[in-house]
């Protein structure tokens, strides 16, 4: 939790709020085929990309 609030902290800091969005999907994009791999809805998600 305190790598969070240092980030946010930093993203306030330098103005970069661009890096948000970015680094949100990005994460989001990793747990999604991280959670999929070993079920069966893992081919129709390889699919999409």
């Amino acid at each position: 939790m305190e790598f969070l609030k240092d980030f946010w902290g930093f993203l306030k800091v330098r103005k970069k709020y661009w890096l948000f969005p970015l680094l949100l999907f990005l994460f989001l994009i990793g747990g999604l085929l991280f959670f999929t791999s070993s079920t069966a809805v893992a081919p129709f998600i390889y699919t999409t990309f």
